[in-house]
């Protein structure tokens, strides 16, 4: 059996996981065609899909591997979505972000993420919003462009260039208290007092703490190449394989397009790299892990997933030509966009309980492997199946354990309820939800 599985020849021999029945049967992958076609990694709560990921990561910075030598593949680059703060432990050297480092500037939106982070679509005045919003911002950008004047006619509204908040919130300011000339003295101009809904959340934007990674002065002041060096592991004064984007911390309403956003810069970043390359190639590509994707990249839903899916099903579609990959981490598989999951040519399917979930994955493998998809309600923490091309066969797995593991496991309820009875310091719980 070991030697069936020792088909992948040595240099591309991307080693984390044994037979879950024969533990002594080494499993290896392509590492190439691992890597560089998108990975799904799918399973109910509690099955093990953050283990599983930190492990395939650990592997990717370290490659330890008592049978085949240690070496470390220096030039690592990966960048992890984590929406629960699980990913600093394992990875403690990383590049951390959470909300007080992470560094976004509100001037890199596109229009679209604009519209989503401002515009209520429900409101009679939505519209005229988009159209004041437009021209504001547009006029805000050819006012801080310092470069000749020939070229200030060519900026549009989605122009990577900077602009300033308060100019956006002085122009729809005046739209909403403006007064012309009529026949018989001024009067009210067409939007006068029809955009007091708008000027109320824009101040709410601009004024919200939370949101100062996005909107503060850092987000401000900051340049394109410092927010690319933070996402990229080239910090200034050190760098790190993986950069882990803690978005715990993160409101659930700008959720969505903070992903949108980030993942648009490592496209483009990717695209542009390539671009400017003579030799057209790509050094430095990138994995991109997405943990419960299906909170920001659903199959359908409102407006507001708009501008993620778009980003993400883009990275998706065209990301192999440039070097950059997805690796797609969710418990509910049915419930994400269908055109990122078909360009998934990898899967870890782990323990799936939902009947909507484990169809969706008997669809990905051959009928006459189909007895192999009936163990998924049934696997173990940490088992899972393995299908795609990298695989020399669709196979029944256990991975090795990450080390350090990530804080995704189970809470200890008895352990900690026969306990002696515990007193809570509120005041600085208090204190931190306050902040």
């Amino acid at each position: 059996m070991q030697k069936v599985y020792d088909t992948v020849p040595d240099e591309k021999k991307f080693l984390f996981s044994r037979l879950a029945h024969e533990r002594h049967v080494d499993v290896p992958v392509d590492g190439d065609k691992f890597f560089n076609r998108h990975l799904a990694i799918v399973g109910s709560t509690g099955s093990g899909k953050s283990h599983a990921m930190a492990r395939i990561i650990q592997t990717a910075t370290s490659m330890r591997d008592v049978r085949h030598g240690d070496y470390k593949l220096n030039n690592t680059h990966i960048v992890i979505f984590d929406i629960h703060c699980e990913y600093q432990t394992a990875f403690p050297d990383a590049n951390f972000l959470d909300v007080h480092q992470l560094t976004l500037p509100f001037w890199l939106l596109n229009s679209e993420e604009l519209q989503d982070l401002l515009i209520e679509s429900s409101e009679e005045q939505s519209h005229n919003q988009v159209a004041v919003l437009k021209r504001a911002v547009t006029d805000s950008r050819k006012a801080h462009f310092d470069g000749e004047d020939r070229l200030k006619e060519r900026i549009h509204y989605d122009s990577p260039l900077r602009f300033d908040f308060e100019d956006v919130l002085t122009a729809v300011r005046d739209k909403n208290e403006e007064m012309i000339d009529g026949a018989r003295g001024p009067k009210q101009g067409q939007l006068h007092g029809k955009l007091d809904n708008f000027l109320t959340r824009l101040e709410n934007r601009f004024h919200d703490r939370r949101l100062d990674f996005l909107m503060g002065k850092r987000a401000k002041e900051t340049s394109l190449e410092e927010t690319l060096r933070q996402f990229t592991g080239y910090t200034n004064d050190s760098a790190s394989n993986v950069t882990v984007i803690d978005l715990s911390g993160v409101p659930f309403e700008v959720l969505s397009i903070t992903v949108s956003l980030i993942s648009r810069l490592l496209f483009d970043y990717a695209y542009y790299y390539k671009k400017t390359h003579p030799d057209m190639r790509t050094d430095t590509p990138l994995l991109v892990v997405y943990e419960e994707a299906h909170k920001y990249v659903p199959k359908g839903g409102a407006a507001k997933y708009n501008a993620a899916r778009t980003a993400i099903e883009r990275i998706a579609k065209e990301g192999r030509k440039y070097g950059i990959t997805a690796a797609i981490v969710s418990q509910r598989p049915a419930e994400i966009s269908e055109t990122i999951f078909s360009q998934c040519s990898n899967f870890l399917a782990m323990r799936l309980t939902n009947p909507e979930d484990q169809n969706y994955v008997k669809r990905l493998i051959p009928d006459s492997l189909g007895p192999l998809t009936q163990a998924l309600p049934m696997l173990s923490s940490g088992e899972a199946l393995l299908i795609g091309d990298a695989a020399v066969m669709p196979s029944l797995v256990r991975l090795e354990e990450a080390a350090p593991v990530p804080s995704s496991s189970d809470v200890r309820y008895l352990q900690e309820w026969v306990r002696p009875w515990h007193d809570v310091l509120f005041p600085p719980i208090v204190a931190d939800w306050e902040h």
